[in-house]
């Protein structure tokens, strides 16, 4: 671990967040959920939630270029049904409140979303959208501004657009958005096991630089 690699994992810390989270659920083809991967690492959004209804998911390794590495994945795969349900009702639990996008929202844009709470948003496979048990448990929707013929984005494109616009309006409020410090030395061990390429040693390390692991 150079001192340049510890700093570059202290800017990141400093820029994560978990105000903001996404759902894909049944993503279909694994270079849609490599790109929406690596946008998300880009925007600084840490967890990413994957229900696998009918779909197993994978993601292309070209196209993450390694990001998954630094994200936190939940997936939602333990039932014959039913594991949407369990997502947004955990996510709901856990003070989120749920977007699902959709052609058929009735507004456009993202103005209308409340930040002043988590908000996770959900996106939908690629042939159907949001299924019908995500779209109940919505608490709103989202609908992307289009002026063309064609009636949707591609769902990577979707969801970077949505992380542009919904980060960049976080990062502007006075919410905060940033991750605890406990958080932060979750992740900071993980991150520095990643980059390394003995971890065993590089975590002996860790824990004496910070007075033991007790």
């Amino acid at each position: 671990m150079t001192p340049q690699r510890k700093a570059l994992i202290e800017q990141v810390l400093d820029n994560r967040t978990r105000h903001l989270t996404l759902v894909m659920e049944d993503i279909d083809k694994p270079h849609n959920a490599g790109a929406v991967l690596r946008s998300a690492d880009c925007f600084g959004i840490q967890d990413i939630h994957l229900v696998e209804e009918s779909t197993g998911y994978k993601h292309s390794q070209g196209v993450t270029r390694g990001s998954v590495k630094w994200l936190s994945l939940h997936r939602y795969r333990d039932h014959a049904g039913g594991n949407a349900q369990t997502c947004l009702t955990q996510l709901k639990a856990q003070g989120y409140r749920i977007y699902v996008t959709s052609p058929a929202a009735k507004e456009e844009g993202y103005d209308h979303v409340d930040l002043s709470q988590p908000v996770a948003v959900l996106f939908g496979t690629e042939w159907a959208g949001a299924s019908d048990d995500a779209q109940q448990h919505a608490d709103g929707y989202l609908r992307l501004p289009m002026y063309g013929f064609t009636e949707s984005f591609n769902i990577s494109v979707a969801a970077a657009l949505t992380m542009q616009a919904l980060v960049a309006r976080l990062r502007a409020s006075g919410v905060n958005w940033q991750l605890t410090e406990e958080e932060k030395n979750d992740l900071r061990l993980d991150w520095y096991r990643n980059s390394v390429r003995n971890p065993s040693v590089m975590e002996q390390v860790f824990w004496k630089e910070r007075g033991g692991k007790g």
